[in-house]
């Protein structure tokens, strides 16, 4: 089969590899229609993780099952499925309370929790940016989809991850009805958790970032831009907020945040967020933070140390919530939104490209070039609505 296959920092090829089959009674094995390149892969990409050569990328991912194992009681050959990016036991004592982000079973290494497919040091599964996909414990971790699946492919494949985690970000940042919500980051996850706000009834959602495509997106489902090249973003957010901070606030950029002029800063979006949320109000942080990072030029970073303005957000009584999404706590209820054409969250959507375009996708997105605010891979020639 052919995949996505990464050859060192900044380059990637699509080769072939052995292909996925069925390993296990409980596998499922899925021919990939639907899958994307996610910000979470740039980390990898750009060689900042210890994501190995010769490994495939790809946790975001959808398609049709063609094969089950003898064990799979519920899932059948024919149906499309979404698959979370979080692989997981669903018997584990994590898993059994709803914690799929931090599977004990997928991950082999002692004392460390969570699995993804695709992804570095989350277990060793391979990723769906290829043409086929094994799936673990099939029956619990496949989101079977309806009759409309092959028309919403670019719809259903967000609840692999941004749309559930754009929603997790507001979860955790308890957004209400009539809420004042601050959003720092207008790529995909950010504009997700910026349509999970606007969907919940936030009365008024603003989204920082500095890119004006990414920011007409945000501005397109309502959400108010706000360019930290242009003003600062504290003030903007007091300003528009009596003075007093919105009422909770979301961070979706994670530790390769920059500033205007391109200089990297780790806690930039952190600090600014606290001082941007009122006294007593509620954070979520979904952008990606890694225990070590020896590729960051922030002296601290490079072992992991963020320099966050605790006294600030301690002394605002502020609660703060963190950590990778739970898909399925989010992904069912996501999906009969889109199946009820309540919601349609391929509008983030900018570009679908045959896998074997993979490496030019890859050098844009990771460029942020004008108008590559997403960017959809279709394996086996299977475009949308095909």
């Amino acid at each position: 089969m052919r995949a996505v296959v990464y050859e060192g920092p900044r380059k990637v090829s699509v080769k072939d590899v052995p292909d996925a089959r069925i390993e296990r009674p409980t596998d499922v094995l899925v021919r990939i229609t639907t899958t994307n390149i996610c910000g979470s892969d740039l980390h990898m990409y750009e060689g900042r993780t210890d994501f190995e050569t010769g490994r495939w990328f790809g946790h975001e991912n959808m398609g049709q099952v063609i094969e089950v194992g003898e064990g799979v009681d519920k899932v059948k050959v024919g149906e499309y499925v979404v698959l979370p990016f979080n692989v997981a036991c669903g018997h584990c004592k994590n898993c059994e309370r709803g914690y799929t982000n931090y599977c004990l079973t997928a991950q082999p290494v002692p004392n460390w929790a969570g699995a993804a497919y695709g992804f570095a040091d989350m277990g060793p599964w391979p990723g769906g940016q290829a043409e086929l996909l094994r799936v673990p414990w099939g029956d619990f971790n496949c989101l079977r989809l309806g009759e409309d699946a092959q028309e919403k492919q670019t719809d259903y494949v967000m609840l692999a991850d941004i749309w559930p985690t754009g929603y997790h970000a507001t979860e955790m940042a308890n957004v209400k009805p009539g809420d004042q919500t601050v959003i720092y980051g207008a790529g995909p996850v950010g504009c997700m958790a910026a349509y999970s706000a606007v969907i919940k009834g936030a009365s008024r959602v603003m989204v920082v970032d500095r890119h004006p495509d990414r920011l007409a997106k945000a501005e397109e489902i309502g959400a108010i831009p706000i360019d930290d090249s242009k003003v600062d973003p504290v003030e903007a957010v007091t300003e528009m907020t009596m003075g007093l901070g919105a009422d909770n606030g979301c961070e979706c950029v994670g530790y390769q945040a920059h500033d205007p002029q391109g200089n990297e800063h780790p806690n930039m979006t952190l600090n600014r967020l606290v001082k941007s949320v009122r006294f007593t109000g509620e954070i979520g942080v979904v952008g990606v933070f890694v225990p070590e990072d020896p590729g960051s030029p922030d002296p601290l970073y490079k072992e992991g140390y963020v320099a966050f303005d605790y006294g600030e957000h301690w002394f605002r009584g502020q609660k703060m919530g963190t950590g990778q999404c739970p898909v399925k706590r989010y992904n069912r209820q996501l999906r009969d939104l889109i199946a009820g054409g309540k919601a349609k969250p391929s509008w983030i959507v900018s570009h679908e490209l045959p896998l074997d375009q993979a490496p030019q996708g890859y050098e844009h997105f990771d460029k942020r070039d004008q108008g590559w605010t997403k960017v959809v891979l279709h394996p086996n020639g299977a475009l949308a609505g095909a």
